[in-house]
């Protein structure tokens, strides 16, 4: 069989998207891809996102592949899954015009993941795999009506929301990935890099961990990526050398929350490149800050959340350290680390003075922490079940007013952008 698995040319205009815009290497659909060929399938991955493809550009080559299945994601790569767009504008001006050519049309994301018949009525696609999809692709050419993180637009009957499971890709058996040199040259993007003003050599992402044993009240990973799984360090390596000889200078480790792992750091500081993670400032001492600050690292993303106690505890956040350890922990980083973030979001235990003041005093340490965010209550995350229960065909229109009326009473973050459209203006395309 043909798999054409396409990655939208994203864009945001209007959104309350809190990701990154620029390209980033679509892992997971490069893990399908040698997933499909090892089971003697052919698969061509369209990055649209990164050649800056228009819908009939990446129609013409989903025409010229003849494709019996072709695989459209709903957000912009795994390191934004848990944080993804609530619209699906992209998708939605993308799947009416490649429609024609696609065979079978599958969605996979968040959207096809917590709402499943919403999203595939939307993008009028024929099915929609929920979870993580690399290594359950092939089973579409079988009995795919068998599975149970599958929905089939024709028999919707036969999926049963409550009892749906969600997929949970076995990583141990997913290849090293094989990225072709002009794909790892054309990245230029240093993902959340701000040690140097101008970065040399190309860049790429990579994952040594997945899922996270958290349960953070804000977090999106219920339907995917949830619980926490390592890698085989020897495939991992084998994927870092991979990507130095193709001339990458920069690693980003998508990992929700990269763990002291004294293996990968020892080898990590052996190749002389630069690398940036996302973690729990809490679960690590300054003996293993120092470790990973001579391995390479020079930017941590730390999610934080709340300055104090009952606020982190309010959040779900399981958290062994008090606000002044944490605070400790930060400054230590920065001693070994380049750039040092402290995530938060707004907290109704956090009084604006204190969380100003203590901004101040971590940037006059050298830590940077963002404008308290307001949580939007993502479908498949506690906080839309806390607010509402399951997630039906109206959750992401449910959240997303939910959120323009926080907002709108609040204010925005720093980081957001200041006139966000209702998500039905967006997905029409006005």
């Amino acid at each position: 069989m043909r798999f054409a698995l396409v990655h939208p040319n994203w864009r945001f205009d209007g959104s309350v998207y809190f990701g990154c815009r620029e390209p980033h290497l679509p892992l997971e659909l490069a893990y399908a891809k040698a997933c499909l060929e090892q089971k003697g399938h052919e698969a061509i991955l369209v990055d649209g996102h990164m050649e800056r493809l228009g819908p009939v550009e990446t129609n013409d080559r989903i025409r010229d592949f003849k494709p019996d299945f072709t695989v459209l994601e709903t957000a912009p790569t795994y390191l934004f899954w848990r944080c993804t767009q609530p619209e699906l504008s992209i998708p939605l001006q993308l799947a009416r015009v490649i429609r024609k050519y696609a065979g079978t049309l599958v969605i996979v994301g968040p959207h096809a993941s917590a709402t499943p018949a919403a999203a595939v009525h939307k993008l009028q696609a024929d099915a929609a795999l929920l979870g993580e999809f690399e290594d359950s692709l092939s089973l579409l050419c079988d009995r795919p009506g068998a599975l149970p993180y599958f929905f089939d637009a024709a028999n919707p009957g036969l999926f049963v929301p409550g009892s749906a499971v969600p997929h949970e890709a076995d990583i141990r058996l997913l290849p090293p990935l094989n990225w072709p040199g002009k794909t790892i040259a054309a990245h230029k993007h240093h993902h959340h890099r701000f040690d140097t003003p101008v970065p040399e050599g190309p860049a790429a992402e990579i994952e040594a961990s997945r899922g996270c044993p958290f349960k953070c009240l804000f977090c999106a990973k219920e339907n995917f990526r949830n619980s926490y799984r390592k890698r085989p360090l020897e495939k991992v390596l084998a994927e870092i050398n991979n990507l130095a000889s193709k001339g990458a200078a920069y690693l980003y480790f998508i990992d929700e929350i990269f763990l002291p792992d004294n293996a990968l750091l020892d080898a990590l500081s052996q190749t002389g490149l630069k690398f940036g993670i996302q973690t729990r400032i809490d679960l690590w001492s300054e003996g293993q800050l120092e470790a990973l600050g001579k391995a390479g690292c020079v930017s941590i993303e730390a999610g934080v959340e709340s300055i104090t106690e009952t606020g982190r505890m309010s959040l779900g956040k399981r958290c062994r350290a008090s606000g002044e350890q944490i605070f400790a922990l930060l400054t230590a980083a920065k001693r070994h680390v380049p750039f040092v973030q402290a995530n938060l979001v707004k907290s109704k235990d956090d009084h604006p003075e204190a969380v100003d003041s203590w901004r101040r005093e971590l940037l006059r340490h050298g830590v940077w922490a963002n404008d308290p965010v307001p949580v939007f209550p993502y479908p498949g995350s506690p906080a839309y079940k806390k607010l509402w229960g399951a997630p039906d065909d109206w959750a992401w229109e449910r959240a997303h007013g939910h959120y323009l009326c926080i907002s709108q009473r609040e204010g925005l973050s720093e980081i957001q952008e200041k006139y966000p459209v209702g998500l039905e203006k967006l997905e029409a395309g006005r």
